[in-house]
């Protein structure tokens, strides 16, 4: 199973030099990607801007968007003219995660009607994927072909059958193993249905914080980012991986309920946590 990292770009008060030197971190440390998650009200990073950043400081590492809010994207020629461009820049290490997005607020505030945002998904599918064949004369060129590969995410009928029709695979949110494994059956049986070859690769996100004021940062963070969720929040809070037990187990528990790629997004932007994070994800402890 491959090991991903989160950038800290959706901590509160995380400069742009730490954001760079995280990246770079992370690619001299032989983590499989970086990983950006997307809101539009909060303090966040906009994640194509944020993976342009770390494309650029970084060589090999790939840069996933985990998962952007694909609905807002409204100008779709020029959502995938962005993919487009991010995709050559980084020499074809860009994966798209994308979602349908559940806070309305970040709908409201972009103009965009959040209960039609199903049907402006499966348009901005269509006409991103037909501009990155060539077909609306919009460059430039993918250096991917077909474009940059696309993790869908979601649980619902309409979200596994955009995974099956456009996706390379499936990715989990951050609701823990037994969310993983209800998600990847489904996504499973809908790969089959439609006919695909071979499986649906299969991600997921976690949280983590590493050290002595570990679980104080995962409180304070998860809190904050979650706090619209009410009590489920504490539910969020409480699965955040806080010691190197915790990681090596998970990452053990992931691999075996057959996990391609587990992200492990940071409640800490300190430097630090990206070597503690090695020295347990990618050594076993």
């Amino acid at each position: 199973m491959d090991i991903g990292i989160g950038l800290p770009a959706t901590i509160p008060g995380v400069d742009g030099r730490r954001m760079l030197d995280w990246a770079r971190l992370a690619d001299q440390r032989g983590f499989s990607a970086v990983g950006v998650l997307d809101r539009v009200v909060y303090g966040n990073y906009e994640p194509l801007i944020a993976l342009a950043g770390a494309a650029a400081v970084t060589e090999h590492i790939r840069l996933i968007t985990t998962v952007l809010l694909a609905p807002l994207r409204t100008n779709h020629a020029l959502f995938a003219k962005s993919a487009a461009s991010l995709d050559r820049l980084s020499g074809g290490r860009l994966v798209l995660g994308l979602g349908v997005g559940g806070r309305e607020d970040d709908f409201t505030v972009g103009g965009v009607d959040h209960h039609t945002r199903g049907k402006a998904f499966d348009a901005l599918l269509e006409r991103a994927t037909a501009a990155w064949r060539g077909e609306l004369g919009v460059g430039p060129e993918p250096l991917t072909p077909g474009g940059p590969p696309i993790l869908l995410g979601g649980q619902s009928p309409a979200a596994l059958r955009r995974m099956a029709q456009y996706g390379i695979g499936w990715v989990s949110p951050g609701g823990g193993l037994d969310m993983f494994r209800r998600g990847a059956a489904g996504a499973r049986e809908a790969w089959s249905a439609a006919g695909r070859e071979g499986a649906p690769r299969l991600a997921s996100i976690a949280y983590y914080a590493l050290g002595p004021n570990a679980r104080a940062a995962a409180d304070r963070y998860l809190r904050h980012y979650y706090g619209f969720l009410g009590a489920i929040a504490d539910y969020v809070v409480a699965g955040a991986l806080v010691s190197a037990e915790q990681v090596v187990t998970a990452v053990g528990e992931f691999a075996a309920a057959g996990c391609d790629e587990l992200v492990l997004l940071p409640c800490d932007p300190d430097l630090g946590q990206v070597d503690l994070l090695a020295g347990v994800a990618l050594t076993g402890g």
